[in-house]
C-alpha cells in the first residue's frame, strides 16, 4: 500500500515536488508610463519639479479607449487618491472617483458624489477593469468608465469638458476620510478628455520660492545685503 501511495504522489507531483499544481501568478500590476503623457495620454502631475508617477504628490492621467476612457492615479499616501469631474473649481455637486486602500490591503475604486464638502458614496458605480495596488507607502490605481452615460445627477459625461479636482488622504478602515491638504489642486482650465497635455503643478513648498514676486524680494534682498545698509 505504501508503495501505492508514493507511486501515485510521484505521477501527480510536478516538478517543484507538490503533489497538486499551483494557481498561475495573479499578473503584477504594470507601472504607470509617464513618457506618454502629452503624447498619447493626458497627465496632471502636482509636487516636485520633475516628479513622475512614483514620486509626485499626486498624479493623473486619462486616455479615450474606444468608448471608454482609461484613468491611472497615484498619490503619495496610504489611504486614498481620487479625482472629481465639476462644473467649477469648488468642492460641491461634483462626479468623484476615489481609488480607497481597505484593511485587507486591497485597492479598490469607489463612487462618490460632493454634497457640499461631504462625499456621499454612490452605488451605481460606473468604474469597470479595475486594478489597484498599494507599494512604497503609495496608492496606484487604473480603471475605465464610459464616455457617455445616460443623464444623471452624480456621473458626468466625459466627452464634456469639466475642472479636475485632485485630492488625497487617509483612510479608517477602507472608508475615506479628509484629504491632507486644505486647499488640494484644482484644474486651471477645464480638461477635455479630446486634448493630451502633460501638466505640471508645483506644489506649496516649490510655489513659495517659484513665484515672480517671492523671486524679486530675493533679488532684493541679496542686493541689500551685498551692499549694506545706509
Amino acid at each position: 500500500f505504501l508503495v501505492l501511495v508514493f507511486y501515485l504522489v510521484m505521477v501527480y507531483s510536478d516538478h517543484t515536488g507538490y503533489p497538486f499544481p499551483t494557481a498561475p501568478p495573479v499578473d503584477p500590476f504594470a507601472k504607470i508610463r509617464v513618457d506618454d503623457c502629452g503624447k498619447t495620454k493626458g497627465c496632471f502631475r502636482y509636487g516636485k519639479p520633475g516628479c513622475n508617477a512614483e514620486t509626485c504628490d499626486y498624479f493623473l492621467s486619462y486616455r479615450r479607449i474606444g468608448a471608454d476612457v482609461e484613468f491611472e492615479l497615484s498619490a503619495d499616501t496610504d489611504g486614498w487618491v481620487a479625482v472629481g469631474f465639476s462644473s467649477d473649481k469648488k468642492m460641491g455637486g461634483d462626479d468623484v472617483m476615489a481609488c480607497v486602500h481597505d484593511d485587507n490591503g486591497r485597492v479598490r475604486i469607489h463612487h462618490f458624489y460632493n454634497v457640499g464638502q461631504w462625499a456621499k458614496e454612490i452605488q451605481r458605480n460606473p468604474a469597470r477593469d479595475e486594478e489597484g495596488v498599494f507599494e512604497n507607502n503609495r496608492v496606484t490605481c487604473r480603471f475605465k468608465r464610459p464616455v457617455y452615460v445616460p443623464r444623471e445627477e452624480t456621473i458626468v459625461d466625459l466627452h464634456l469638458s469639466w475642472y479636475y479636482l485632485f485630492a488625497w488622504g487617509p483612510a479608517i478602515q477602507g472608508s475615506i476620510t479628509r484629504h491632507d491638504i486644505d486647499s488640494p489642486p484644482v484644474s486651471e482650465h477645464v480638461v477635455s478628455i479630446y486634448k493630451y497635455e502633460d501638466i505640471f503643478m508645483p506644489s506649496a513648498a516649490y510655489q513659495t520660492f517659484s513665484s515672480p514676486f517671492c523671486l524679486l524680494l530675493i533679488v532684493a534682498l541679496t542686493f541689500y545685503l551685498l551692499m549694506g545698509t545706509p
